[in-house]
């Protein structure tokens, strides 16, 4: 099992890395397609804009942007990645997938009996799916938020904005292939081996018997993988979020084919989507743009969304009959 976690983390990081100028997040490259510049402003603070798809990650995001970037993210990833440059990159994936649909049974088959079989791998397997469901993530970026609203740190906010942001965005692409692709994932196999693709099936019967019809792509390993991309590239200076996080997003992948969620061809289009949107939303993977805290304004000079609900924000003790604690009001 060791050697099996290894190659899946091999393939992480491989396919991902490889991905990286797949999805609006490679710096090396400067062209009018998609190129990321460096602006001081007046304060003297860093900011990063995407000049040719022209939308304006901001420092300091306001409250809304996570929504409202919506459009745009899907418009940009489309544009950057339609592109016959990326030939090698779509090549990779789209073989790697054909060649482990061949055999994904066989690749299935030893993670489900050791599931059945080992309790330890059970339960390690349960834990991992468990962090790749969409809560977890929106959960680091709840704390992220917090610590930003009670300490000022801008950066945290920002980070809190973009994992909401990411997971939005990414989701609804992998949403959407779902719902085209409608492969049936290994728990329901039925008439095929591999799984049944059901292109374009009837959305009443998706509804209700979800599992016949939304193997492919990974949900699950997208949402990990652009949560954990944005994190990494707004604190470059961490250089253990990447290895540890890879080796979370393996064990997640492992775990996903064990309880028979997914097959391993799920992976390769999940990967490329999650990084891609990760430095898509975050740009900046080589942390090369400064992410210093911008100064703090004097009062009263109140400029943004985020700024206004520090201002209208406060944190008070709180005493009931059950105890006590601390109780934040914020006024709107």
């Amino acid at each position: 099992m060791l050697k099996t976690f290894v190659l899946a983390a091999v393939l992480i990081v491989g396919m991902g890395r490889s991905a990286l100028g797949f999805g609006g997040g490679d710096s090396t490259k400067v062209d009018s397609a998609a190129q990321v510049a460096k602006i001081v402003d007046s304060a003297g603070v860093h900011s990063v804009h995407d000049m040719a798809l022209g939308l304006d990650r901001r420092p300091e995001p306001g409250i809304f942007d996570m929504i409202t970037n919506l459009p745009r993210d899907w418009r940009d990833w489309a544009v950057d990645n339609v592109q016959l440059r990326y030939w090698p990159q779509i090549s990779l994936i789209a073989a790697s997938t054909a060649v482990m649909i061949v055999y994904d049974n066989q690749l299935w088959q030893p993670f489900l009996k050791e599931y059945n079989r080992n309790n330890t791998f059970h339960n390690a397997s349960d834990l991992f799916v468990d962090m790749g469901d969409g809560r977890f993530q929106f959960g680091l970026a709840g704390v992220a938020a917090g610590y930003g609203l009670l300490t000022g740190d801008k950066r945290a906010l920002r980070t809190a904005s973009q994992i909401c942001e990411v997971i939005l965005a990414a989701g609804g692409v992998v949403q959407l292939l779902k719902h085209v692709t409608g492969r049936e994932s290994p728990v329901d196999i039925t008439t095929n081996p591999t799984g049944r693709w059901d292109w374009f099936p009837n959305q009443i019967d998706y509804l209700y018997h979800t599992s016949h019809y939304d193997a492919f792509p990974s949900g699950h390993l997208t949402t990990a993988l652009a949560t954990l991309t944005v994190i990494a590239n707004n604190y470059p200076e961490q250089a253990w979020i990447r290895p540890v996080g890879y080796a979370a997003c393996a064990g997640l992948a492992i775990g996903l084919v064990a309880q028979s969620i997914h097959w391993w061809s799920d992976y390769p289009l999940a990967i490329a989507l999650g990084i891609g949107f990760g430095d898509l939303v975050s740009p900046n993977p080589q942390g090369d743009v400064s992410v210093t805290e911008s100064p703090r304004k004097e009062m009263g000079a109140i400029q943004t969304e985020w700024d206004r609900l520090l201002a209208n924000t406060t944190i008070v003790p709180s005493y009931t009959m059950g105890g006590a604690g601390l109780a934040m009001n914020v006024r709107f």
